[in-house]
């Protein structure tokens, strides 16, 4: 005997078809920002494994020095090279290998030997680049070193703070200290030049209405905030407060190091930069 199914088949209509997209929607709305700030949280924890590491890296070439302190950039005399933590100048030109070959500067600093590993000289969430005959290429540095720390060669230019102390041996960090002394930062990418990140002592102490940023700007990749490691070797993610230490991204240029002199009064980032850079002489 033949039996025949009687009735419609199996199968969604449309309206439950609707419903289901409807809710997939929904828990994608829930899933996303978790996601989102899952991923950042991963990239704030790699930012400061990256900061620790070069810091110990400075440390150790430093113990194995005299205690003497790498420049943060050189200066005009052409020996200081050898003794300035990195060379070069970032910008978006492709024909500048220092943008996006680890071989031109960053393999041949003095800490290489003790951190041979590109990929903790650029923060994870800094995803500037330059394209080469077509092809593209992460920038090789978001790192910069607190221009107090070393100088020009040994100096820093009285513009950007008469009278302060620049630090070239590591018993020279008495005040604030090294637990409170800033030396490494994630500077942005359309700031970033040279090695040093400058902290304009102008205003320091008491008169704020004389704070300015002059040709660099800290990152503030992780949710308005930015990653720094300290002399004495431990690492932090710092939260910017004022809106003006953090103007817009732009990409593709160093259009921030190319507006000079930016006065910021009463911007409470920069005394906090200047808290932790150095100390009148």
């Amino acid at each position: 005997m033949n039996f025949r199914l009687m009735g419609k088949s199996a199968g969604f209509t449309l309206t439950e078809l609707l419903v289901v997209i409807a809710v997939i929607a929904i828990l994608a709305g829930l899933l996303l920002p978790a996601m989102s700030r899952a991923k950042a949280k991963g990239a704030g924890v790699r930012c400061l494994s990256n900061n620790r590491q070069i810091m110990i890296s400075w440390q150790m070439y430093t113990d194995e020095n005299a205690d003497r302190l790498l420049f943060a950039s050189e200066g005009d005399d052409v020996r200081t090279r050898a003794a300035t933590w990195v060379t070069g100048t970032m910008d978006f030109d492709p024909a500048n290998r220092s943008n996006w070959d680890v071989e031109e500067d960053i393999k041949k600093s003095p800490l290489w030997p003790y951190a041979q590993s590109a990929e903790i000289w650029t923060c994870p969430a800094d995803n500037s680049g330059v394209r080469v005959r077509g092809r593209f290429y992460r920038r090789v540095r978001s790192l910069a070193m607190s221009l107090w720390v070393g100088g020009f060669g040994g100096v820093v230019p009285e513009e950007w703070g008469l009278n302060f102390r620049v630090y070239l041996k590591l018993n020279d960090f008495i005040d604030p200290g090294p637990a409170q002394t800033w030396l490494f930062m994630d500077q942005r990418e359309d700031s970033i030049n040279m090695g040093n990140y400058i902290t304009v002592m102008h205003g320091w102490p008491g008169q704020p209405k004389e704070y300015r940023f002059d040709l660099d700007f800290p990152a503030s990749y992780h949710h308005r905030a930015g990653g720094f490691s300290f002399v004495d070797g431990h690492a932090e993610i710092h939260r910017w407060r004022d809106a003006r230490t953090m103007p817009p991204l732009r990409k593709g240029s160093n259009a921030l190091f190319k507006l000079g002199l930016v006065p910021s009064p009463n911007n409470p980032d920069i005394r906090w930069l200047q808290e932790r850079a150095t100390r009148k002489k």
